[in-house]
């Protein structure tokens, strides 16, 4: 029986008077101050009805408060379910409806009426759950889970359109956890630069957990800005970062190999990054940077080796507790070399979608082989190059976005015959969405009044960056639209 936040605690606790969370112009915390914190909000929660097993949903911006809540829940075997704080409230709405969460964390003014109980992590004395947590007294106990007890759930897109919630037990997020402090060499000297967003797997679990290992202090950004990240950098040994985040960088004359002196490590991942962006990042910093793969579902899947060779273009090796497979559409493994889906078992594998049963069934194969939906090869001593999906599913910036979900509401527009909604290269987001649309000739559809009909129904970053007119969409023997053609056509529109 175990509880990460057990784990964790246990690590850094020989550091309880060390700095964990430095907000640059703020505050800092140690980690005496957020495990204090933590227990408090573990009561406020227990006092508003929140139980072993409940899903806790929270959308409120990056901050201490918001970790802290995050290991209030471990503490009493809630199940955290953080969402992107760019989801509108009709987004909010199906996921509250779809995981019935005991209680919903937001910002003050930003939801409207939920049919389940809410509060707003606001400051202490307006009301807030911040107010709760002042009042309440703190308490030690964590409660033991088990090896298939959930700790979060996450939603992800999926090939149906429909977001499923992905379930992450206490010993994926550990395992995971313990093979990439090791791998990448975390001690208790460094110090991680965190640029990231709290409510996904990267910024979450990867960068967080890494940290607590080792005790380490974690300056603690509240969003990504070039120059805050230039400022900071020559007080970190660690930065993760996605490649949207590195372009930026390059774009600043102050970012070159003095002002990266300190840091030993660069971590890149949530979307593929550019062999070019790799060649620029190294001859302006001497350094190379780190690339991993990985995905809701599974955490971190492989890595480029902290010591050995790294290959830009790859994702480098399965870890050290992952089985790691390519197979044809059969499930059967095929040669070195050779092209086909990518397929992984390991501990740190989800315990399948929420209240989806037949899809987590239909996304493994015997033998517990999870079908990741990625295209690759491994070569013949094991690294893995990715070349695409089996999905249409867009990483736009980091981000997922599922083309049905735009294409639903721009096929409302009057006037608006069909779209078919794509992704292609871009220098900075790694992908931009884009739109093709056919439109009634007898009606007048302007660009604008697209862009309008998704604004307040989508988050900003699933929005097209540009709409492109075309007389029908490119179709199959059975009238599928051919996604794959449509990205050929337009592959240059943002590189050329």
């Amino acid at each position: 029986m175990t509880n990460l936040y057990s784990t964790l605690s246990e690590r850094f606790a020989t550091r309880l008077d060390s700095i964990f969370l430095r907000v640059p112009g703020g505050a800092s915390l140690t980690y005496r101050d957020v495990d204090h914190r933590s227990a408090c909000m573990a009561t406020a929660l227990r006092d508003l009805g929140v139980a072993v097993g409940d899903r806790v949903v929270v959308q409120v911006d990056k901050s201490t408060d918001n970790v802290a809540l995050y290991f209030a829940c471990l503490r009493i075997g809630a199940v955290f379910l953080p969402l992107n704080t760019a989801y509108t409230p009709g987004e909010v709405e199906y996921f509250v409806d779809d995981a019935a969460p005991a209680l919903v964390v937001a910002r003050p003014g930003t939801l409207g009426a939920l049919a389940v109980a809410t509060v707003h992590l606001g400051t202490a004395g307006d009301g807030s759950f911040a107010t709760a947590v002042e009042h309440a007294a703190t308490s030690d106990e964590i409660v033991e889970r088990g090896a298939d007890d959930l700790a979060a759930m996450l939603y992800t897109s999926g090939t149906t359109g429909r977001s499923k919630g992905a379930m992450l037990t206490h010993v994926n997020l550990e395992s995971n956890a313990l093979a990439l402090h090791d791998i990448w060499g975390f001690g208790p000297d460094d110090i991680l630069l965190h640029t990231l967003p709290i409510f996904h797997v990267h910024g979450l679990f990867v960068a967080l957990h890494c940290a607590m290992l080792s005790g380490n202090e974690v300056i603690f950004l509240p969003k990504f800005d070039v120059g805050a990240v230039v400022d900071n950098l020559p007080d970190a040994t660690v930065m993760m970062g996605v490649p949207t985040q590195y372009t930026r960088l390059l774009g600043d004359t102050r970012f070159d190999a003095a002002a990266c002196a300190s840091v030993r490590l660069f971590t890149s991942g949530s979307a593929p990054m550019t062999e070019a962006v790799h060649a620029e990042f190294t001859a302006r910093t001497a350094l190379q940077i780190l690339e991993r793969y990985g995905m809701t579902e599974a955490g971190m899947i492989t890595s480029n080796p902290y010591d050995g060779q790294r290959v830009p273009g790859t994702v480098g090796f399965a870890l050290p507790d992952v089985e790691l497979r390519v197979s044809d559409d059969d499930g059967n493994p095929v040669p070195a070399g050779v092209t086909g889906v990518v397929e992984i078992r390991s501990p740190g594998l989800f315990a399948g979608y929420w209240r989806m049963h037949d899809k987590t069934a239909s996304e493994h194969r015997a033998g517990g082989w999870f079908i990741t939906g990625d295209v690759g090869s491994v070569d013949a001593e094991g690294r893995l190059t990715l070349e695409g999906r089996s999905s249409d599913m867009i990483i736009s910036g980091g981000y997922n976005v599922y083309p049905k979900e735009v294409e639903m509401v721009l096929d409302d527009v009057p006037g608006v015959l069909e779209t078919g909604v794509i992704g292609v290269p871009h220098p900075d987001f790694g992908e931009a969405v884009v739109a093709v649309v056919v439109r009634d000739d007898s009606v007048d559809v302007s660009d604008a009044a697209l862009a309008a009909s998704l604004d307040g129904v989508l988050a900003r970053f699933k929005h097209p960056k540009t709409y492109i007119a075309a007389d029908e969409l490119p179709r199959n023997a059975m009238s599928k639209v051919q996604k794959a053609a449509l990205r050929r056509v337009h592959a240059d529109l943002f590189t050329s």
